[in-house]
């Protein structure tokens, strides 16, 4: 069997809110044509889709139904491809994302998504500990500036410390 056969690419929070034109992740538009490019090669070679999707309780910018909460639409699921509901930053806890991957004999996640120093982080770490191979896409996960780091200083530093627990690839050097 090729890795192709043991390996899914996770999505995580590519939302609405994230991609909103008042206030957009930093670098959108690169990480969206590169996610774009990373969705066209896995569908291409059968790799499953796994999006996680971030639900918040009333009160919250995330709340299931609202157009903030819908998974962005130029990156969308096609076809049957697994959604994800999660409510915390680790997209494994509390939710069926183990299970799912162990299901299809998912032995290496590909990673991407929002927001990197929050849920991308996590999951990524969480990952590694259930012991899944871990591919980091460099430039396909985003953030937004908090205090006095840029989003481009967060998403630096979190590719350089991310190593420990993730190959880190570019998207145009990711194969599946």
């Amino acid at each position: 069997m090729n890795q192709a056969n043991h390996t899914a690419l996770i999505v995580i929070d590519v939302q609405n809110e994230m991609l909103d034109e008042a206030n957009p992740v930093y670098n959108s538009a690169e990480v969206i044509r590169n996610l774009r490019s990373l969705l066209s090669k896995a569908r291409s070679e059968g790799v499953p889709v796994i999006y996680v999707q971030h639900e918040e309780g009333p009160g919250g910018s995330l709340v299931p139904g609202s157009e903030a909460w819908e998974i962005y639409a130029e990156i969308g699921p096609e076809g049957g491809e697994l959604i994800v509901p999660k409510t915390t930053p680790d997209a494994f806890h509390g939710t069926v994302l183990h299970e799912a991957l162990r299901a299809r004999g998912i032995k290496h996640v590909v990673l991407t998504g929002m927001q990197t120093e929050i849920c991308v982080d996590t999951t990524c770490r969480r990952a590694f500990s259930l012991g899944y191979g871990v591919t980091l896409v460099t430039d396909a996960h985003s953030t937004w500036s908090l205090g006095e780091l840029s989003a481009e200083q967060i998403i630096a530093h979190h590719n350089r410390a991310l190593r420990w627990f993730a190959k880190m690839q570019d998207a145009k050097d990711v194969s599946f």
